[in-house]
């Protein structure tokens, strides 16, 4: 086994891990927001279509939600889709999954803000969009950085499950290579980048907290 070979064959892996995990967050972060304002509202239809959306996309694993966006389009639909489309099912089914995550961190957030400071910021003639943005967010980002730093690692190392759509990231090209030539290696080898993967992450995350902690 030429081992130059291995390496960079898990490397071009490891950029679609990394692909995975940038396009997941763009898109589920955002979506969570909107996710929790929906479960906080007043209206009870609109609450409780949000509450069951979370329900259903905690409740059920994430490697069936990859398989029902790529299988969905043509069983339902009867749609044929390009192969191209493994990827943006898998990416659509990361954000949707992990924006239901978000969005309940996002809520345990924003409820945890006092309401005193609504109301005073009312006094002080903040509309509700410039007390949510201005006022609130800032606090909420601050105090659920922790619980985000957990999900962004555990999405680290959930971008191994898209081998399931046969999208070509880390684990599939570890997979393959081990296969071909019945050794364990290309796994130790993809171990090892999946754990600089994290440490490189939860650094950073850690540095983003730390930089938060402006009264301490």
């Amino acid at each position: 086994m030429d081992y130059q070979i291995m390496l960079t064959e898990l490397l071009k892996g490891l950029l679609v891990s990394v692909e995975i995990f940038v396009l997941t967050l763009v898109f589920s972060l955002p979506l969570g927001l909107i996710i929790a304002l929906g479960r906080m509202s007043g209206n009870c239809i609109i609450r409780n279509i949000f509450r069951v959306y979370i329900s259903i996309m905690r409740g059920t694993p994430l490697m069936l939600q990859l398989l029902v966006c790529f299988f969905g389009p043509y069983y339902i639909f009867n749609v044929h889709l390009s192969s191209e489309y493994r990827f943006i099912a898998v990416i659509l089914a990361f954000s949707l999954n992990y924006a239901a995550y978000f969005a309940e961190i996002y809520r345990g957030g924003i409820e945890s803000i006092a309401v005193g400071q609504y109301e005073a910021a009312r006094v002080l003639g903040y509309s509700q969009g410039q007390t949510f943005f201005k006022i609130i967010m800032p606090q909420v980002v601050k105090r659920i950085i922790p619980a985000i730093t957990n999900e962004v690692i555990t999405l680290v190392k959930d971008t191994s499950l898209a081998f399931s759509l046969s999208v070509l990231e880390m684990f599939t090209i570890a997979k393959q290579i081990s296969s071909a030539h019945t050794t364990m290696i290309p796994f130790v080898v993809a171990g090892v980048f999946y754990y600089i993967f994290n440490f490189v992450v939860a650094f950073g995350m850690g540095r983003l907290e730390k930089r938060l902690n402006y009264y301490r």
